[in-house]
Parts: C-alpha cells; sequence; structure tokens
C-alpha cells in the first residue's frame, strides 16, 4: 500500500516523528536491518489476516451463533468502524510515546483480542474482542510505517516501506485463505488461537529485532481543518469512502455469495480467495509501472476505479459461468482494488502538507474503514431485503458514483492544485 511514496513524503513521515534513522553501511541493509523490516512485514501479514477473517469464515461463525450471514457480517462492519473513529484519537494520544514500546503493547494487545475471540462464549462477547484487536489495529497502521522507515538508514527507507505492501499482499495469498482452511477443519475458533499463537512468537522477535527510536512530535487537532479545505484531500478523502463501500458491499459476502449463486465448494472459494492476492502483488507493480506523469496519474485513477465497478457487475454471470470466469473477474477486481489504494495514498502523499502527512494518512486510514463497515452494511441490508444475488449489483452502483466523483471533482481539483513540494 505504501509502495510508490514519493521520497518527500517518505522523509517528512519519518523524520517528523523524531527519527534520525541508523548509520550508512556502504549501500547495504545489515542484518539487524533486515531482521526489523521482516519483523515488522510479518506483523503487517498478521494484522491484515486478522482483520478480514470474518469473511472467509462469515459463513461458520453465523451457523455456530444461530444468526444469519447478514447479522454476521456486522462483526465485519463494528471492527472497520471502529477503526475509522479510532485511528485520528488514537494517533493523537499515543503520538507522545517512542514507537519501539509503543509497538509492542499494541501488538500484545492484539494477541489479547485474538485469545478474547477464540474463546468468546456468544456473539457479542466476540464482537467485543474484535473491538479490542481493531483498537489495535488503528494504532499499528499509523505507525508501522514511520517505525520501518526509522529501523533502516536512509537509502533503505523505501525497501522497508516496501516491506508492509508485501505484508499485506502475501495476507490475502496466504493469510486469509490458510485461516479459512484451519477454521473448515479444526472450526473456526482455532483459526483465532492460531493467531494467538502467532503474536506471541511476534512479540519476541519484534522485542529482539526492531531497535529503539526516539519519541516524535506531537500531533494537534489545530492541524485537521487545513486538510479538508484541500479541495485535492478534500477530494479523495470523500472517494475514498465511497469506493471502499462500493469494494466491500460485494468482498464482505463473497463467501455466500459464490456459494448461493455459484454453487462452488468450499476448496474452490478458498482458491478464489487466493487470487485477489495474486492479483494485488501484479496490482502493485502496474502501479509501479504507469503511474508517472500527470496524464498516466489521471487515466490511472479512472482505469482502476472503473475496473472494480465492473468486476462488481460481472459476479453474477461470472458466478453462474463457473470457476474459470470467476477467478478471472477476481484478478480484475483485485487489481484494480490495490492500484485505486495505492494510487490515492500517493495523491494523499503529494498534496499534503509536510507537518501533516502523518496525520492525512490517519484519516485515509479511518475513512477507509468507514467504506469497509459502510460496505458490509450495505451488503448485508441488501441481501436481506432483495436476496444475496443483488449484493454485488448494489456495489457496482456506488462504484459507478466514485468514477463519477474521480473525474467530476478529483481530477479537476488535481489539475488545479499545485503539489507540495
Amino acid at each position: 500500500m505504501l509502495k510508490a511514496i514519493p521520497e518527500r513524503a517518505r522523509l517528512s513521515c519519518a523524520e517528523k516523528k523524531g527519527c534520525e534513522g541508523v548509520a550508512s553501511n556502504a549501500g547495504k541493509i545489515t542484518a539487524r536491518e533486515w531482521a526489523a523490516i521482516i519483523s515488522v512485514a510479518a506483523a503487517a501479514f498478521i494484522f491484515n489476516t486478522s482483520e478480514f477473517m470474518p469473511i472467509g469464515l462469515l459463513v461458520d461463525i453465523s451457523a455456530d451463533f444461530g444468526v444469519n450471514e447478514a447479522t454476521g457480517g456486522i462483526l465485519i462492519t463494528a471492527y472497520a468502524w471502529a477503526v475509522c473513529l479510532l485511528s485520528v484519537p488514537l494517533m493523537v494520544a499515543t503520538s507522545r510515546f517512542s514507537f519501539r514500546p509503543l509497538l509492542l503493547a499494541v501488538v500484545g494487545v492484539f494477541g489479547v483480542g485474538q485469545l478474547c475471540s477464540a474463546l468468546a462464549p456468544g456473539y457479542f462477547p466476540l464482537m467485543g474482542a474484535r473491538l479490542i484487536v481493531a483498537c489495535a489495529h488503528a494504532i499499528f497502521w499509523s505507525i508501522a510505517p514511520s517505525i520501518a522507515a526509522c529501523a533502516v538508514s536512509l537509502e533503505h527507507r523505501s525497501i522497508a516501506l516496501s516491506a508492509i505492501v508485501t505484508g499485506s499482499s502475501i495476507a490475502q495469498i496466504l493469510g486469509l485463505p490458510l485461516g479459512r482452511v484451519i477454521g473448515l477443519a479444526l472450526g473456526w475458533r482455532m483459526t483465532f488461537a492460531c493467531i494467538a499463537a502467532f503474536t506471541v512468537a511476534l512479540l519476541a522477535v519484534l522485542f529482539f529485532a526492531v531497535p529503539k527510536m526516539s519519541a516524535g512530535e506531537p500531533f494537534k487537532v489545530s492541524q485537521l481543518p487545513s486538510l479538508v479545505k484541500n479541495p485535492v484531500l478534500l477530494s479523495l478523502f470523500v472517494g475514498t469512502a465511497v469506493i471502499a463501500t462500493a469494494y466491500y458491499t460485494g468482498y464482505s459476502y463473497v463467501e455466500p455469495y459464490l456459494q448461493q449463486i455459484g454453487g462452488l465448494s468450499d476448496e474452490a472459494i478458498t482458491t478464489s480467495l487466493m487470487m485477489f492476492g495474486v492479483a494485488g502483488v501484479i496490482g502493485s507493480f502496474l502501479f509501479a509501472r504507469f503511474y508517472v506523469g500527470k496524464r498516466r496519474r489521471y487515466w490511472y485513477i479512472r482505469v482502476s476505479l472503473a475496473g472494480v465497478a465492473l468486476a462488481l457487475a460481472l459476479m453474477m454471470p461470472a458466478a453462474l459461468g463457473g470457476m474459470g470466469s470467476v477467478l478471472a473477474v477476481f484478478v480484475l477486481w483485485g487489481i484494480c482494488g490495490v492500484s485505486f489504494n495505492v494510487a490515492y495514498q500517493s495523491e494523499i502523499l503529494r498534496f499534503a502538507p509536510p507537518h501533516a502527512a502523518a496525520v492525512a494518512t490517519a484519516i485515509y486510514s479511518g475513512i477507509f474503514n468507514l467504506g469497509i463497515g459502510g460496505g458490509s452494511a450495505v451488503g448485508g441490508a441488501v441481501s436481506t431485503a432483495f436476496g444475496m444475488g443483488s449484493v454485488c449489483f448494489a456495489g457496482a452502483l456506488i462504484g459507478a458514483a466514485a468514477v463519477a466523483i474521480a473525474c467530476v471533482f478529483l481530477i479537476p481539483a488535481m489539475r488545479r492544485t499545485r503539489p507540495v513540494e
């Protein structure tokens, strides 16, 4: 997600947080630096795996607690909206603490939340446990990029930040499908228990691998109004809420959708979910290759948004057409989903003032999770009122609105506004 952050944004993100980085080592990344990079990437992997775990286990969790899929989907909605509401407040509240102890505390809380999820005796206790995890999630994604950047020397910060992307993508390729396999074989509770066990090991690795880092400059609430007054940032924030809602209107219910509409087996659904992660890696390479120059950037945004809407519109015929057509649509959906995500983050950092780059990123994360929660809620409402077959069509209509916002407001604002140098 952070692969193409411009150098100015990378420096403002790290240096404004009291990070001087480590000494250069003749152009080479040291073993200690690699250990820090890999450990933070592993944390990104496990956090992303956990975030979307209920999607792959939605049917089993709902059946175990005697609720329908729409009610089960509220677990996704509540988690996402909690991250949305807590990202900026928690970032402001914790900005005075140094990175290393804050990271260890966040991962520890994350592990406790996973254990509580595995032991939850009912639906609402499980939701409470997921909200504990959401608090850890909100802080982690506000500090992870800076931690990765601070752990290495200046010339290696782009590699460190790219590791976050790799960890996130691998979570979709292996993490979510592996969790689903464990859930199908041993029960959904064992999936959360395995994450809790992995977190304990990860905590030990982070303790030894991540170097000490100084506390950063406190974030100020007074910085927030200037961000929403920027027409590009405002368009990006609004557009993010709409396209994320479109995306997760369909994606939140992809398991029951493929079961009920396509008649796919559990193994076929697991394979299909892996395709999202593979497509995400492809999308990151395409972004690095083609997201250059003003005209290319504008077209890239249009095409990626339109691709998400098109993929959602094609889900019904794809599901009825069998496994091959589903995989083809998932490739389009996954590539375009990663593409708009990285493009929007890149533009946020391009147009945000240096002193407020991290704040803008936290707002983006919060708004994106608002879209996740909104999409899950919309999908649940549509499936209840009109049936599961209408869910992706609803997502496609919302996606079309996101395309319109980009064409009418975002891209004209980008043409009129000078990026921050």
